[in-house]
C-alpha cells in the first residue's frame, strides 16, 4: 500500500495483529473491533473501539485498523481515547447510560441516553477545539436496543434529541458543517462513539432525492438527526469522500417494507445520486460506485445472500464490502450502507 495516502483502512485478522511491524503500528490511528474484543488496550497502542455488531461473511474475526502516513500520538481526554498526527484526529468513548441515571425516571425527565449523548458531543466538540482540529469529518454512534421505547420516546429518538443539544450547548451549527454519520443498534453494551476530525472544514453533500436529515418533519421525533449525506474533506493535498449510513429513504418516507432486495437496491440509487453530487463539487477524482469501499448492516443475518447478490450485480463481483450485524435507526428499514472513497483499503 501507497504511504502517499494521508488515511486508509486495513482490515486484519486480530491473531495476525502480532506479525505486523513497530512501524506499522506507529502509522495507526485506530482499531475497531466488532463483537470479539481479542484486541488489548495495552497491546495495541492506539485506541481500540469495540463494538458489538458481529461480522458476518467471510471477513468474520477480522479487525479494522485505521491507518496514516505519519507516525502518530496518542492520548487521553476525559473519556476520550485519542491519537493523531499533522492532519488528522481520531477519538472514541464509551459511556455506560447507569452514569447519567441519577434522576428518577419519568415521561418528563430526559433519559440516561439522551443524557449520556448530550455529554459525549460537549467532549468530543471541547476536545476538537483545544486540540485545533475543529472540523468533525466521519462520527460513528452505537448503542443497544435503538427501536425500543423508553421514557415515552423511542431510544433512537432520545439520541438524536441528546446529540442536537450537545451540538446547540457547544454553539454548532444544525444544518451546516455538520459530519457523515451512522447510528446503529448493537447487541448489547454502552453508548459507543468514535469520529475522525481535521483541521480542514469539509465539504457537506446533501442528497436531492431526500429531505435533509435536519429538516425531518416531527414524525420521527421532537428533533432531528444532525448529520449530512456525505462530507468530502481535505486531507493535505488529497479529497476524502465519508458517505453517510444510507437506507431505502425517499424523500423523509421509508420504501418497500418487508423486501430486503428492493430495499438494498433503493439505498444503492441514493449512494450514486450522493455520488453524483460529490463529482459535481469535488475538485480532484471523479468518484464512482465500483471502486469505493462499503460497509453494510443487516438487521437479520440470513438477508446477507440476498443482498450480497444485489451489491454485485449492481456493483460487480469484486464489490468490496464487509457485512455487519445491527439493527438500523428506523424499525421498518433492514438495511444501510455506508461507504468511503480516496483511499486505499486493504485485507490483510
Amino acid at each position: 500500500m501507497s504511504w502517499m495516502s494521508p488515511l486508509s483502512i486495513s482490515y486484519i485478522r486480530a491473531t495476525h495483529f502480532v506479525r505486523q511491524s513497530a512501524a506499522w503500528r506507529e502509522r495507526t490511528l485506530a482499531y475497531v473491533t466488532f463483537a470479539d474484543g481479542l484486541l488489548r488496550d495495552e497491546v495495541a497502542g492506539a485506541p481500540v473501539v469495540r463494538v458489538n455488531t458481529p461480522v458476518l461473511g467471510e471477513l468474520e474475526g477480522f479487525l479494522e485498523a485505521w491507518r496514516c502516513a505519519e507516525v502518530v500520538s496518542v492520548g487521553q481526554c476525559g473519556a476520550i481515547r485519542y491519537s493523531y498526527n499533522n492532519d488528522l484526529l481520531f477519538g472514541s468513548l464509551v459511556l455506560p447510560e447507569s452514569d447519567f441515571s441519577e434522576i428518577a425516571a419519568d415521561i418528563d425527565t430526559p433519559s440516561p441516553l439522551q443524557r449520556a449523548t448530550r455529554h459525549a458531543f460537549q467532549e468530543i466538540f471541547g476536545l476538537i477545539g483545544r486540540l485545533n482540529y475543529p472540523h468533525l469529518l466521519r462520527i460513528f454512534s452505537y448503542f443497544p436496543s435503538i427501536n425500543e421505547e423508553s421514557y415515552g420516546l423511542e431510544r433512537y429518538r432520545q439520541f438524536n434529541f441528546g446529540r442536537q443539544e450537545g451540538f446547540v450547548a457547544c454553539g454548532r451549527s444544525l444544518t451546516e458543517n455538520t459530519p457523515a454519520a451512522c447510528t446503529l443498534g448493537t447487541a448489547g453494551g454502552d453508548l459507543t462513539i468514535y469520529f475522525i476530525a481535521g483541521r480542514n472544514k469539509p465539504v457537506t453533500i446533501e442528497n436531492p432525492r431526500q429531505i435533509s436529515s435536519y429538516h425531518y418533519p416531527p414524525d420521527y421525533g421532537p428533533r432531528s438527526p444532525t448529520f449530512s449525506r456525505a462530507a468530502l474533506g481535505r486531507v493535505g493535498e488529497h479529497e476524502i469522500l465519508f458517505i453517510s449510513g444510507t437506507s431505502s429513504i425517499v424523500g423523509h418516507r421509508s420504501m418497500h417494507i418487508g423486501d430486503v432486495a428492493a430495499q438494498t437496491r433503493e439505498t444503492l440509487c441514493n449512494i450514486e445520486t450522493v455520488v453524483g453530487e460529490a463529482n459535481r463539487i469535488a475538485s480532484q477524482a471523479r468518484y464512482d460506485l465500483e471502486n469505493m469501499s462499503y460497509k453494510v448492516y443487516l438487521r437479520r443475518p440470513e438477508d446477507i445472500d440476498i443482498i450480497h447478490v444485489e451489491l454485485q450485480s449492481a456493483l460487480g463481483p469484486d464489490v468490496q464490502a464487509i457485512y455487519l450485524q445491527a439493527d438500523i435507526c428506523r424499525h421498518d428499514l433492514m438495511v444501510e450502507i455506508e461507504a468511503i472513497a480516496g483511499i486505499p483499503v486493504e485485507i490483510i
